[in-house]
């Protein structure tokens, strides 16, 4: 996996469309998602990737700016930003910070020369290096208040990435059955719910959830979806995440398991992500404006949880979450790195 590669992955998944402030989107007779702020990572023609947000209602991310250096932020509840967050064993520009709990332990990785992702945990001023034991590369995306976490890892180079969960300092490592890659995003503090994303045999990405009785449900696709990511979860079991449509068009995604779905799309653009809430229902998110600027928003769940039923074409399959040989070819798998 090249430098290169990386940098063109996520400029990959940003689309266009203008700026506005306030939005309140209605689902039928149930409730409301309202854009509270926009917000961006200070400097010029930086692009602002939010990632998770905290109970207090800290938001940890990465900002990419106009040279294509990756850096890691914090926008702490006051509106107030971290200095730019750089991996002390960050050798070419690309530090990401993926999960935040309530006391701001974060959870990122970066990049080295041989362009192989490794992770770190942040704890005020302190690096701790993680790998997953043996792992040639290691993509951590979430820690709860507990300290359990999650995330990805390539076990032999190949780029093919299996999810893992450590709870309680017990790895567990698992895929969805035939999936050439699976991704662990984010588990709840009571264990009762882990989120992410996999993908299938033709490339497509799908979403899927490990119930508290370690079984997988999959595919999570909303009607008309060609590529579904689920990125993040509360502790009331509202899920986040994006899709895209065969217009090219990526909507916002909540989803309550097993089968509710609302579509959320800021206002003017063709690019929304949801990408974390609180059990709060604060929402941290981007969208993509006309000249290809990614922008933060946050944004609230407002009344009742505001879902309706999908059809069968988002009912799952249930397999328990043993580990699987995945497919080892390097093409499968085309170089991307995991969604943001």
């Amino acid at each position: 996996m090249k430098l290169k590669q990386i940098f063109n992955s996520i400029l990959a998944v940003l689309f266009l469309f203008p700026l506005m402030v306030t939005f309140a989107q209605q689902a039928a007779n149930s409730g409301s998602i309202e854009v509270i702020t926009t917000f961006d990572y200070p400097g010029t023609g930086n692009l602002t990737l939010p990632q998770k947000i905290n109970e207090r209602g800290d938001v940890v991310g990465e900002f990419i700016d106009s040279t294509g250096v990756t850096r890691a932020f914090v926008r702490f509840s006051d509106g107030s930003f971290s200095a730019p967050i750089v991996d002390p064993n960050d050798t070419v520009g690309f530090t990401e910070g993926r999960g935040i709990n309530n006391s701001r332990t974060i959870a990122g990785d970066y990049a080295i020369s041989d362009g192989t992702l490794h992770s770190f945990f942040l704890s005020g001023s302190t690096f701790t290096e993680y790998d997953v034991p043996g792992a040639v590369q290691t993509n951590l995306l979430s820690i709860n208040e507990p300290g359990d976490f999650t995330g990805g890892f390539d076990p032999d180079g190949s780029g093919v990435f299996q999810a893992f969960v450590s709870v309680g300092g017990t790895l567990t490592s698992f895929s969805v059955s035939g999936a050439l890659s699976t991704f662990a995003y984010e588990i709840n503090n009571s264990k009762h719910l882990l989120v992410g994303y996999y993908i299938d045999a033709a490339g497509i990405l799908h979403g899927y959830y490990r119930d508290a009785n370690g079984a997988l449900h999959f595919p999570i696709d909303p009607p008309g979806s060609v590529g579904t990511v689920l990125f993040g979860l509360n502790n009331r079991n509202w899920v986040v995440g994006r899709y895209a449509d065969s217009a090219g068009v990526t909507h916002g995604l909540f989803f309550v398991p097993p089968n509710s779905f609302f579509t959320f799309d800021f206002p003017g653009s063709a690019f929304t992500s949801l990408n974390g809430i609180s059990s709060q229902g604060f929402i941290c998110g981007r969208y993509v404006d006309a000249s290809g600027i990614a922008h933060g928003f946050l944004a609230r769940v407002r009344g009742t949880a505001p879902t309706t039923p999908a059809g069968a074409e988002m009912k799952a399959k249930v397999s328990p979450s043993l580990v699987t040989p995945l497919n080892p070819s390097p093409s499968a798998w085309g170089g991307a790195m995991p969604a943001r």
